[in-house]
């Protein structure tokens, strides 16, 4: 028997294809290992990434010897994968359907999106490709049984069904749980395969399809809208239209909620337990990915956002969560999948998040920071809707900032002081200040200034440790947390402040390997260890440009985009020591972080140049 860690393809071989619906992975062997549908946070129908023996998948791609080189389109999300063999060359297009990208998709739940498109166009001599179709329904909790369609196969498990089928239509042998065939294409040829997701909510109209050829050229006109929107010209200018890309691809069109990664269980260490489900909208992390997002010109995401959060309280602001499923459910209850031997023996498998039932007051700074960033660039009035939760997010931070919390980390002990929970709440204030000052916020802004500045006074009285030489994870405490990086950049104070300057070079000096940064080096609750955190790289190389050091941190951001896939691809975490991309893929955090690196050091070097 294989070794289980060998078995499976490094995270990095992975591609991303989505509609704003779902999405899926697919490694340059022609294989989607990953995808839930019909939607992000729905049960995977094919999820081998997860149990190379157990986990579903869905390959198209040639046996034997052959080279592959891929790309995405230009300026889209559309996948292609060339394949080289000794009798020829072959080129797979995979995409995902989907209405105006570049559009409001607010209430659009559109059946026909719950479909995969995958293309096979001969390109010279004669090429045999393998198709090998083998859905697990429900993360491999639920059997699947196959029989033959009209042109193709049918797969199906209680009121769920997957359609596959072949233009031209050809035949496939079953065996089982799977579906198998060789397709022969020359020179001047083309297959298409269409894989159609119905349940007992879609329908029938779900597996109905249109002209193949016309959805592709819709796909790559609505990308390439997208790509236009963005306004940024700069250092990593492609690495910032990509990261604009995969950032969309993480949005939940119909609600306007983000995912923070489209998977599930990735680890953060080989053989480790820190392996979480991301399928869900963080507060925080998709007011970071907006705030993103907004300075590059992409404001509709932001209002949809927005518009999400109004209809999630629907004027009843009591008792938010700091994530939410994607159609605004609550309930997100913390399993583990004991039949699944996780990514290279990474378990447990886990589906939901129990950390949504914690306190994590940092929130409140960030929607508000984001909403600052949309809301002042408007010009028509504030939905009083949506101004009953800012006010409500902002007498929150007033009242509660001197409570202990599970901090921006999620750590799973006992409540303590975070210093970034307190540097957030200050956020929270300083934009509420802000807001009500042009006139788009209303509330008690006394108050609110008031608890700002005690904020202020704690934190530079209580978060700054002489001895560490820095400013430190809780309050009182010596411990270093990368997250103090966030001073500077959020305005709490100038990166030339001789206590940011202590902090950075302690955090270069302690907290670091090979250049890359750690979260922190503490317990936190949960057994096992954990590799650097990109987006915690990209804050020091932030710093380092604030304080002029531009050329160190164009180096970082070039050290980081390193360890990406060969299509610009980042997960959460990065092992110093292999160089493995780890943990959830690709991750918005990281992408969102990498745009803001480029837009400070683009802002610098322009600051540079006036001096």
């Amino acid at each position: 028997m294989a070794d289980a860690r060998t078995a499976y393809r490094p995270i990095a071989d992975y591609a991303l294809i989505g509609n704003t619906h779902s999405a899926a992975l697919i490694g340059s062997d022609g294989s989607i290992d990953w995808c839930c549908l019909p939607h992000f946070d729905s049960g995977a129908v094919f999820c081998r990434l997860l149990d190379a023996a157990r986990g579903g998948y869905f390959r198209v791609g040639p046996d034997g010897e052959y080279q592959a080189t891929r790309r995405y389109a230009e300026s889209t999300a559309v996948l292609e994968t060339d394949f080289t063999t000794a009798r020829g060359r072959a080129r797979l297009t995979d995409f995902m359907h989907s209405g105006r990208i570049a559009q409001s998709r607010l209430g659009d739940e559109d059946p026909h999106c719950h479909r995969l498109l995958r293309r096979i166009e001969g390109l010279d001599g004669e090429i045999e490709l393998a198709l090998e179709f083998r859905p697990t329904f429900d993360f491999a909790r639920r059997s699947a049984s196959l029989a033959p369609a009209p042109a193709g196969v049918l797969a199906m498990s209680g009121d769920e069904r997957l359609v596959l089928r072949l233009e031209p239509a050809m035949h496939l042998e079953l065996a089982g749980d799977l579906a198998h065939g060789r397709l022969r294409v020359r020179a001047g040829e083309r297959i298409w395969i269409v894989l159609s997701h119905a349940d007992a909510q879609s329908g029938e109209a779900a597996l109905e399809i249109a002209d193949p050829d016309t959805l592709l050229v819709e796909t790559y006109g609505h990308w390439r809208e997208w790509d236009a929107l963005c306004t940024y010209e700069g250092p990593f200018e492609p690495c910032v239209r990509l990261s604009a890309r995969v950032l969309k691809l993480l949005t939940f069109g119909p609600t306007g909620g983000l995912v923070a990664a489209p998977t599930c269980s990735l680890p953060e260490q080989i053989g480790g337990v820190r392996n979480w489900d991301y399928r869900y909208s963080w507060l925080r992390d998709s007011a970071l990915v907006l705030h993103a997002l907004m300075s590059i010109g992409y404001h509709q995401a932001a209002l949809d956002f927005f518009t999400w959060l109004e209809d999630l309280c629907d004027g009843e602001c009591r008792d938010m969560q700091i994530m939410y499923r994607l159609d605004g459910g609550r309930d997100m209850p913390e399993v583990e999948l004991a039949h699944l031997q996780g990514y290279r023996g990474s378990a447990p498998v886990r589906l939901g998040n129990a950390a949504a039932g914690q306190t994590q007051l940092d929130v409140y700074g960030h929607v508000l920071d984001a909403a600052s960033v949309c809301l002042s660039a408007m010009k028509h009035p504030i939905r009083q809707g949506l101004m009953r939760v800012l006010g409500y997010l902002a007498d929150q931070a007033a009242t509660r900032w001197n409570e202990p919390d599970h901090g921006l980390w999620e750590a799973r002990c006992k409540p303590r002081h975070y210093l970034s929970s307190k540097l957030m709440c200050w956020v929270a204030l300083d934009r509420a200040v802000r807001l009500a000052g042009q006139g788009k916020l209303s509330g008690d802004v006394g108050r609110w200034r008031r608890e700002r500045d005690a904020v202020r006074r704690a934190i530079l009285e209580r978060g700054y440790d002489a001895s560490a030489r820095a400013f430190t994870q809780v309050l009182g405490e010596p411990q270093l947390d990368a997250s103090a990086l966030l001073m500077p950049l959020v305005g709490f104070l100038p990166a030339s402040d001789e206590r940011v300057r202590h902090t950075v070079e302690s955090i270069r000096k302690r907290l670091t390997a090979d250049g890359l940064v750690y979260r922190y080096l503490g317990g936190d609750g949960v057994a096992g260890g954990e590799a650097t955190f990109a987006i915690c790289t990209f804050w020091l190389a932030d710093n380092l440009a604030l304080q002029g050091r531009i050329d160190e941190a164009e180096e970082l951001v070039q050290r980081v985009l390193a360890f990406g896939s060969d299509l610009g691809l980042l997960s959460e975490e990065i092992d110093p020591r292999s160089g493995l991309l780890l943990g959830n893929y690709p991750q918005g955090f990281t992408h969102l972080a990498l745009i803001h690196s480029a837009l400070t050091i683009s802002r610098a070097r322009r600051g540079k140049a006036r001096s």
